[in-house]
């Protein structure tokens, strides 16, 4: 009767001849979690300044909006407190948009140059580790075949 080959053995010799680094992963969740921190406080920032901007934008609005609705001596001023206060909103508008347009500017700008590192980062990483799993398993193999 013909014995059958332990498969379990043979797996766990075979699995045990090619070392798995740990290491690598961990780095790659750490600089993970790095980015997206970075990322995060970019968003935030952006998030602040649109707030900082709306608020300010609704406030001289209610402002201007109190001016316009106070009591006039003439109809004719009525008028011309709406007229005063449309073309008021118009340029506030272009100014606020102005104002969110930098923060988007500044929002991509920033964006991109923290994924251009962190690209130039994991292309630096994933180099060494290829480097190493290569030498790694190179050694392995004349182990393997000097036996």
């Amino acid at each position: 009767m013909t014995n059958t080959p332990d498969m379990t053995a043979m797996l766990k010799d075979m699995m045990g001849a090619f070392p798995v680094d740990t290491s690598a992963m961990e780095d790659a969740f750490k600089n993970t979690a790095a980015l997206n921190e970075k990322l995060s406080g970019v968003a935030l920032e952006a998030a602040e300044k649109s707030s900082e901007i709306s608020s300010k934008w609704t406030k001289d609005t209610l402002a201007k909006l109190a001016d316009m609705s106070k009591v006039k001596d003439e109809p004719a001023d009525y008028a011309k407190a709406m007229t005063d206060f449309a073309s008021a909103q118009a340029e506030v508008a272009a100014e606020n948009m102005a104002a969110f347009a930098e923060v988007a500017k500044k929002v991509q700008m920033e964006t991109v140059e923290l994924m251009m590192a962190a690209g130039k980062d994991v292309t630096e990483e994933a180099t060494a580790a290829v480097k190493k799993a290569t030498d790694e398993v190179t050694s392995a193999a004349k182990k393997a075949t000097t036996k």
